[in-house]
């Protein structure tokens, strides 16, 4: 079963928005064994539209079309989609009623006639009544496929996605059993992890596809099995998990599903009964933010400083202007110091630290450009390490950070 997304809107050609519509919607249908075949971003236009919709339908046995709803001029996917279906717009009472009680509680300005235009919709459609926005959602069927137009606002869209779209799908179609099983690796890069395993992936049953998910300082591999046999899947598929882990076990943290690193690290902590702080100076803020991202993060994650300047370093975490002086801001002293008085100064469990220079200048340090140190603390020890992450500045700031996170699971490890 193959599915292909029509996204609709100049706002992501010109980049003013990022399409994350279509992200959300590829792993939501993969989530039912429904493989997408193409995602296509494309401009507010009709015969640009009626040429995608045409190409979809013989790619794919569904396809999801979401953006072009509203009630302005612009907007013109309802106006095509019936042209392509040689249709006609007609009021739904329903529709109408709900975009009246929308304006009615939601919101001061008047009710005007073009936004009961959002009530016309096409006469074959079937209605997905859309509670969180005026702009309805429509199910057709052409030749055996089935087309679905969604409004582009993410939140509306998703409501109709789980609550409406999946459900009819589902009882419409047969589709098979899938499962992923993503495994965290760290400190060896993608090329060396392929020839390690090499031999493993050849013999890897055809139901089963690998790949590999690289980014700054980590690496993912994912198993994704499909069939009808959900046994049988489960079975292989533990099964070949089983015959990979001791190929890797001195690079693999543990397993994401659908989770970040960060996730994982939270509900560590929070099976440790342990809280984490903090203390940032190259890396900005960004590995506060990758914890607080997750939600019930405020159980084991207690708070952070982001002491970017050395004066800040000095006057919030005690750190010596002599240790300064003497080893330099980016340094092993530094950094272990800022460790230590962060989870002090929290009173929690762990604490991390980053300092160093991430470019393109050398700023209060004379290190090279690159250059960071990474220390870990709890109440009995403090460990850090020195890295060169390279001369680009987000490169270094994004690879600090995922080292971090590494250097804090394997201190989990060796409890």
């Amino acid at each position: 079963m193959q599915a292909e997304i029509i996204t609709i809107g100049d706002e992501i050609l010109i980049g003013q928005i990022v399409d994350t519509n279509s992200a959300f919607l590829g792993k939501e249908l993969n989530k039912f064994g429904i493989s997408v075949y193409q995602i296509t971003s494309i401009q507010d236009d009709k015969m640009h539209i009626l040429k995608a919709l045409k190409e979809a339908e013989g790619n794919a046995d569904i396809i999801i079309i979401t953006g072009g709803l509203g009630p302005t001029k612009d907007d013109i996917t309802k106006h095509t989609i019936c042209e392509y279906f040689n249709d006609t717009l007609i009021e739904d009472k329903a529709v109408l009623t709900n975009v009246e009680q929308i304006f009615s509680k939601y919101s001061a300005a008047p009710l005007l006639e073009v936004n009961k235009q959002q009530a016309l919709v096409p006469s074959k459609a079937t209605v997905l009544m859309n509670h969180n926005g005026t702009a309805p959602g429509m199910w057709l069927e052409k030749n055996g496929k089935v087309f679905v137009s969604l409004p582009g606002v993410p939140f509306e869209m998703k409501a109709l996605i789980t609550e409406q779209v999946i459900p009819k799908l589902i009882g419409k179609f047969k589709f098979p059993y899938i499962m992923h099983k993503t495994l965290l690796t760290y400190g060896l890069g993608e090329s060396a992890l392929a020839e390690r395993i090499a031999t493993w992936e050849d013999h890897l049953p055809d139901f089963i596809k690998l790949a590999y998910l690289p980014s700054l300082g980590r690496v993912r591999i994912r198993l994704s099995a499909k069939a009808f046999d959900k046994v049988m899947v489960d079975s292989e598929l533990h099964n070949q998990i089983n015959l990979l882990l001791p190929q890797i076990k001195d690079v693999f943290i543990g397993y994401e599903e659908d989770e970040s690193i960060e996730a994982v690290i939270g509900k560590q902590l929070t099976e440790l009964k342990s809280t984490l702080a903090v203390a940032e100076s190259c890396t900005g803020g960004r590995i506060a933010k990758s914890f607080t991202e997750n939600a019930g993060a405020s159980a084991y994650f207690k708070g952070g400083v982001v002491t970017y300047a050395s004066e800040s370093k000095v006057r919030i975490l005690d750190v010596s202007e002599d240790d300064i002086k003497k080893y330099s801001v980016v340094s092993k002293q530094v950094a272990e110091t800022m460790a230590k008085n962060v989870r002090l100064l929290f009173d929690s469990d762990y604490a991390i630290s980053t300092t160093g220079n991430a470019g393109p200048l050398k700023g209060d340090s004379d290190a090279e450009v690159g250059t960071v140190w990474i220390a870990i603390a709890s109440k009995d020890e403090v460990y850090s390490d020195v890295f060169n992450f390279g001369n680009l500045r987000e490169k270094v700031i994004v690879r600090a950070s995922n080292k971090a996170f590494e250097m804090l699971q394997k201190f989990f490890l060796k409890k």
